[in-house]
């Protein structure tokens, strides 16, 4: 069961809604109950390895395991 996101236009709260079938809607906005709903384009989430120990976690220099040309997760 697909899970999808939707935007009311009265209140412009985001929210997510179980569609059991795949023509399945929300009609009405669970926040206000506000019936103009937009689909909105959602990404989906995948969860990669997590950081080595050694890392800086946000300091490069401190982090002897990743390559030369910097940290990718120094952004942590």
């Amino acid at each position: 069961m697909p899970i999808h996101e939707y935007d009311c236009v009265k209140c412009r709260r985001r929210f997510e809604f179980l569609a059991r079938r795949q023509d399945q809607a929300p009609t009405a906005c669970p926040v206000c109950g506000g019936r103009k709903l937009l689909k909105a384009f959602s990404a989906f989430s995948v969860a990669g390895p997590p950081p080595p120990a050694a890392c800086g976690a946000g300091d490069a220099s401190a982090c002897r395991s990743c390559p030369s040309g910097g940290c990718p997760h120094s952004g942590l």
